[in-house]
């Protein structure tokens, strides 16, 4: 088989529940909904610090930092290695981001299931709030018609 028939059939990799993601894309993808996080810091296997935190923003370069501090996190991709996703013995999904020596474990604290619906109402709610501010904003504008200044 010529390499050029090889590489037709080779097939992406899809990781399922569990698995070793490198592709800086693909961890953005899986980070960037996690919501309210538990987080366990370790150096050489040595837990430094852990809390809870709500990821503001996940992204990739090679310039910025990965920040976490008072509660908010700031995940840079670049930042690791590679990112181990997997259960704990207790079925709660783990994202482990790695990179020599370092771990920064991340354990979902909000549900995506539950947070659609949630995410919904909001909009919903956003886009009545628009209606009105545009709404007065118009009336505003005849109103301003009818001034002599």
């Amino acid at each position: 088989m010529s390499s050029k028939n090889f590489n037709q059939r080779v097939s992406a990799p899809c990781i399922i529940d569990s698995g070793i993601i490198v592709n800086k894309r693909d961890i953005q993808r899986l980070l960037i909904d996690l919501g309210r996080v538990r987080y366990i810091h370790a150096q050489d296997g040595q837990i430094q610090s852990q809390g809870e935190g709500y990821i503001l923003e996940v992204f990739a370069d090679h310039q910025r930092s990965t920040l976490v501090a008072n509660h908010s996190i700031y995940l840079n991709v670049y930042s690791f290695d590679y990112l181990e996703l997997g259960k704990s013995a207790n079925q709660e999904t783990y994202f482990d981001l790695m990179t020599e020596g370092r771990k920064l474990r991340l354990i979902p604290l909000s549900n995506p299931l539950q947070e659609e619906t949630t995410r919904n109402i909001n909009t919903a709610a956003f886009d009545a709030v628009m209606d009105q501010v545009l709404s007065s904003n118009w009336d505003m504008q005849f109103d301003d018609d009818d001034c002599p200044f």
